[in-house]
């Protein structure tokens, strides 16, 4: 190889032969590294939402699906009661896990950024809250049934205390078991972009505050959580999409009793009545997006992570 490059260098008369790239403009560099995210949405995100919006309009019977261009489905869909009842039932639990995952996410950042002094005790009391995520999410929810049955290890344990004389039913197949398995899922979704957010505070402004006479509800109020409220934001968009999302826990937690706007879907879907269930699917896409959209509206999240 080496001898073929001299010979060809001979034969130049001596002169060197350099590759050169063309150079691309910062433009076209740009779109090159979003390429491949770009490729990725529109394959996984963009055209499957275009296609069920397209069926959303067509006509169904009992027999298959017909293409047209109707708006009875997305009539039945908003004026019919029952529908307004599982928007509202999904809310609800949106509405409490956030408030609650909000509150438990707050308060153990805080501790474990502001409390926790070596960083490898902050390590460990992170992998000490991540580790039920290396299991699947069905078994951490399905393992809160033993737990909170009639005879599971609660109900035993509040007998043997002599706090109650008699089982609690409303601890399982309830609102209530429903909302403690959501808070278990996804309180973490919401310690890990407030603890980031934390990180990012000079602590020289907590003491400057003490040193000021501020009390530590003050700090918090008006230092700690103006700062950390893109930390915040992301969190409540995580914790809010993953609820409204959801269809395994309403299902098996409430005992069938509550209802979710997935589960709707997934029942429209069993009878392969496609159009109404894509007309579901549209309709929670525009909700959840709206939702975020007020999230991003009250905190600029890129313009705070640009900063």
């Amino acid at each position: 190889m080496t001898s073929s490059l001299e010979a060809v260098g001979a034969a130049s008369g001596g002169r060197r032969f350099a590759l050169s790239w063309p150079r691309l403009s910062p433009r076209a560099v740009s779109w090159l590294q979003v390429s491949g995210l770009a490729v990725v949405l529109v394959v996984l995100f963009a055209l499957p939402t275009l296609l069920f919006l397209v069926v959303s309009f067509f006509d169904y019977d009992r027999t298959g699906i017909y293409p047209a261009f109707i708006l009875d489905n997305y009539r039945d869909l908003l004026t019919t009661p029952a529908t307004i009842r599982v928007y509202l039932s999904s809310l609800k639990f949106a509405v409490i896990v956030w408030a609650i995952t909000l509150f438990l996410g707050f308060n153990i950042a805080y501790f474990l950024i502001f409390h926790v002094r070596s960083a490898a005790v902050r390590t460990i009391f992170f992998l000490l809250c991540a580790i039920p995520f290396w299991t699947s999410g069905i078994i951490r929810a399905i393992a809160w049934i033993p737990f909170l049955g009639r005879n599971g290890a609660f109900n035993q344990a509040l007998m043997f205390l002599g706090v109650t004389s008699r089982p609690l039913d409303f601890l399982l197949f309830s609102d209530f078991a429903v909302i403690v398995t959501y808070v278990h899922l996804f309180t973490l979704l919401m310690i890990g972009p407030i603890a980031n957010s934390l990180t990012k505070i000079d602590p020289a402004l907590i003491e400057a505050a003490r040193d000021a006479g501020a009390s530590r509800w003050r700090t918090i109020v008006e230092i700690i959580i103006p700062l950390s409220k893109t930390g915040i934001a992301l969190g409540s968009i995580l914790v809010f999409t993953q609820d409204m999302g959801d269809y395994f826990v309403v299902k098996q937690m409430s005992g069938g009793q509550s209802a979710s706007i997935v589960s709707a879907l997934s029942t429209e879907i069993q009878a392969m009545q496609y159009p109404p269930a894509s007309a579901s699917a549209v309709v929670l896409v525009i909700f959840v997006a709206l939702m975020v959209a007020f999230m991003m509206r009250v905190v600029d999240v890129r313009k705070e992570l640009a900063s």
